[in-house]
């Protein structure tokens, strides 16, 4: 028992080092962030434990380090004078106040060794979040309405949508942000104009034109293209999105029939095993000797196999409406089997083995429609034509 302490207690410390090394290591690179982050995590579960007084000094020594560097960061960047980077001062000051605040729950920290506490040179850092995000916020609606006003192309309209959304985020109602995202929103929509054409001589099921149709089972979350079906005459439509059916093969009704010969040795009662005079044998005690009686057995099994395919095929395409030209094509097929088993027979059951006797359970059943199977077909149709949505872009 003691052995097995021993060597918990061994392998603790070592993960324990293991800890504080790549700690120190975070911060001998450069990378505080990961150093506080690792120090706040380790402290969290116990700041008082001994063993863990390396991440005291750790996290002291790291949210110095990152404090001067964020704030000369900072203060090139404001020296700069280049609005473009109000985004950067404001999620600088916001991660410097974020440290603080993770910091702040564990206070006070012990430094047990040099017998005091260790010391975090806090900030208000209130004031400069404000006002920088207000000179953000003017910045980004300045920048997201001359995008909007003076955009070109839909990446222009989705630029804006971005600084639009942002903005919002970060200084919800500022002026008409919301309104001009939802603008900017629709504008940058790309509205694709679904239809199917077939150019077969079989029906197409309604019921699966309108399933193949109906994209919102397809569950597409593309934030910037919408699939009408229902075509709407207020919308300027940037593509044609076609589904073309040219070839629809559906095979005969066909039933097989095979029959297979069964023989299988069963018991058949006993007899008493016989000496070479024809005396019955006796055990020990006496007792007659008998043994199982085996004779063999037939039987004619007669399976029958109802079969039936049917084949889709077809192509979907893209085009531009604006240039005319068309764009990717994809082929599409696929088929569906019905294929049904049953059987009969003729002579002792007994001799047929029990996967072969579950079929005698079953009758022929009516096959299905062509409509039917056209549909069922249909169905492994409809992923297909959703792997291809997904993976073709417009842009």
């Amino acid at each position: 028992m003691k052995k097995v302490l021993l060597l918990s207690g061994i392998l603790l410390l070592f993960i324990a080092c293991g800890g504080v090394k790549k700690t120190q290591q975070a911060i001998n690179t450069g990378n505080y962030m990961n150093a506080i982050n690792s120090a706040v995590q380790k402290l969290a579960d116990n700041k008082d434990r001994k063993a863990n007084q390396d991440y005291v000094l750790l996290l002291e020594e790291a949210f110095q380090k990152n404090t001067e560097r964020e704030m000369e960061r900072i203060a090139y960047l404001k020296k700069d004078g280049n609005p473009a980077n109000l985004e950067a001062i404001y999620k600088g000051y916001n991660n410097l106040n974020r440290i603080q605040e993770s910091i702040k729950p564990l206070l006070p920290l012990q430094v047990y060794d040099e017998n005091r506490y260790a010391e975090f040179a806090f900030t208000n850092y209130n004031n400069h979040i404000i006002t920088v995000k207000e000179d953000l916020s003017a910045y980004l609606y300045d920048n997201a309405v001359n995008l909007l006003k003076n955009a070109s192309t839909k990446w222009d309209y989705r630029n804006s949508y971005d600084d639009f959304a942002y903005l919002n985020e970060i200084n919800p109602g500022y002026s008409n942000t919301k309104s001009k995202m939802e603008e900017a929103y629709e504008k940058g929509q790309d509205y694709v104009r679904v239809g199917m054409i077939n150019n077969t001589d079989k029906v197409i099921p309604v019921r699966l034109e309108e399933e193949l149709l109906n994209f919102n089972t397809f569950g597409l979350e593309d934030k910037w293209t919408k699939y009408h079906t229902n075509h709407l005459e207020n919308i300027s439509y940037d593509y044609d999105m076609q589904v073309e059916f040219r070839e629809i093969n559906i095979s005969p009704e066909q039933m097989n029939e095979k029959q297979i010969i069964k023989e299988k040795q069963i018991k058949d009662g006993y007899q008493y095993v016989l000496d070479d005079d024809g005396n019955v044998v006796r055990d020990s005690l006496g007792n007659k000797i008998k043994v199982d009686k085996f004779r063999t057995v037939q039987c004619n099994f007669y399976q029958f196999t109802q079969f039936k395919t049917a084949q889709v095929k077809g192509l979907v395409s893209f085009k531009d409406l604006e240039s005319k030209q068309q764009l990717n094509s994809y082929p599409i097929s696929s088929e569906f089997v019905f294929e049904h088993v049953y059987a009969n027979y003729d002579g002792d059951k007994r001799a047929l083995d029990n996967d072969l006797v579950s079929l005698l359970n079953l009758a022929a059943v009516p096959f299905p429609t062509n409509e039917q199977m056209v549909y069922d077909a249909g169905e492994d149709l409809k992923n297909r034509l959703k792997g291809i949505i997904t993976r073709h872009k417009f842009n």
